[in-house]
């Protein structure tokens, strides 16, 4: 079993410093906001029109020179949400693999799951007590939506290490790419906004895909492939219920995403206990004794708490990421990342993946792409539509709009 202290601190410490930085952008934007709302009440099209007259980008400039290079909101945007995405398949990456070196070992998922989360609780707890991070204050209906979704994550989590603990690791996320399905039906559920049929549509290979791979895996096994399913349904009820408590006004203070999910995980943590100690309180000392055949009981804890490290700053960073993109987009991020991760368990664990079983999987995941790019292009023209349709308004309203627009300017500039 590896040992990867040095690479887990640095990956611990690039995650506080993008928790950091997306809280104080949070908090720099509710301070502006609340100053905005101060000044002149405004709706949705006025403050669409300030947009357009105003454009604000950062300005670098090398060496001294005359030139620079103009790096607009949305660029430096695209580049935040692309860097929590890169730390966030590395570190799951790792989790995988780690993991299921663990299990081989200590053949306890839901055991093993549940001493995660445990990790991540006092992480976050930590966090909180050193100051590091301010503590949550959570109201009573924040409660209730938090406590919803720490349900969902610790059964998807559960559902998904028993899975990986059930045969080999790239099955389960063969399996696992089927999740932009249900995020989809999901989220059109929970916002009641559907998208156009065409977007539904390139769902088909995936599904189609996924299902001819798992038919054609000779490592086929039920447990293992419900599992794996019921995930599925966890994780995309806790993506989108985790992203409507985001917008609630009234969930409480101090409620980024990454405090957010330490609420969650400690919840999560706590609803594991029972299903733990009922699927596996009997067998717990057997099992313990006879991995201590192969380890010690150091390195037995050492390698626990390090997977449980990893388990919860890869779905940290996951936070951070759902914090600036849909629901649905970080879906297809994920099955992405399961790429990468059946990629090196093959590498890691040589696990034979069938001719089939690899040409099912490069339909889904391709249908997964096929996907993303639909959904876009789709945004992209409701947009312009949206767009034309805003710019067909009547004169006077427009130029209400602007007065406004510049009167809140000039109460901004007086401040």
């Amino acid at each position: 079993m590896h040992n990867y202290p040095t690479l887990l601190s640095a990956t611990t410490t690039i995650t506080s410093a993008a928790a950091t930085a997306n809280s104080l952008q949070e908090s720099n934007a509710n301070t502006g906001s609340k100053a905005e709302a101060e000044a002149v009440p405004f709706t949705l099209e006025e403050e669409e029109e300030e947009e357009e007259d105003v454009t604000t980008s950062v300005h670098l400039r090398g060496g001294g020179g005359a030139g620079g290079l103009l790096l607009s909101p949305a660029y430096l945007q695209n580049v935040k949400v692309l860097s929590y995405f890169a730390l966030w398949y590395l570190l799951n990456v790792m989790y995988n693999i780690y993991n299921k070196k663990l299990m081989n070992v200590l053949p306890l998922p839901a055991s093993i799951g549940t001493v995660q989360l445990f990790v991540g609780a006092v992480y976050s707890h930590m966090k909180w007590i050193s100051k590091i991070s301010k503590g949550p204050k959570l109201t009573g209906e924040g409660k209730v939506a938090v406590k919803r979704v720490g349900a969902y994550h610790g059964a998807g989590q559960m559902l998904s290490i028993v899975s990986m603990g059930a045969g080999p690791v790239s099955f389960t996320h063969i399996v696992k790419a089927l999740e932009p399905f249900f995020s989809a039906l999901v989220s059109a559920l929970a916002f009641g906004k559907w998208m156009k049929p065409q977007v539904y549509a390139t769902l088909i290979p995936v599904v189609g895909g996924v299902g001819y791979a798992c038919l054609k895996e000779t490592s086929f096994s039920w447990l293992q492939f419900n599992c794996a399913m019921g995930s599925n349904v966890a994780f995309a009820l806790r993506a989108v219920m985790s992203k409507l408590a985001m917008t609630m006004p009234n969930i409480g203070e101090n409620l980024g995403p990454t405090n957010l999910f330490g609420v969650v995980t400690t919840y999560a943590f706590i609803y594991s206990i029972p299903a733990a100690l009922l699927l596996e309180g009997k067998s717990l000392a057997s099992m313990w004794n006879a991995a201590l055949a192969e380890k010690t009981p150091n390195q037995l804890a050492i390698a626990t708490v390090v997977s449980g490290l990893l388990h919860y700053l890869n779905n940290e960073v996951m936070y951070l990421a759902l914090s600036n993109v849909h629901p649905v987009t970080l879906a297809v991020g994920n099955t992405m990342k399961r790429v990468f991760i059946i990629v090196a368990s093959v590498l890691v664990f040589r696990n034979p993946v069938s001719p089939k079983a690899a040409i099912g999987s490069a339909v889904g995941i391709s249908g997964v792409l096929l996907y993303s790019l639909t959904k876009q292009y789709y945004e992209k023209l409701e947009a312009i539509e949206a767009e034309a349709a805003r710019n067909k308004s009547p004169p006077r309203f427009r130029a209400r709009a602007n007065s406004r627009v510049t009167f809140r300017k000039s109460m901004s500039q007086r401040k």
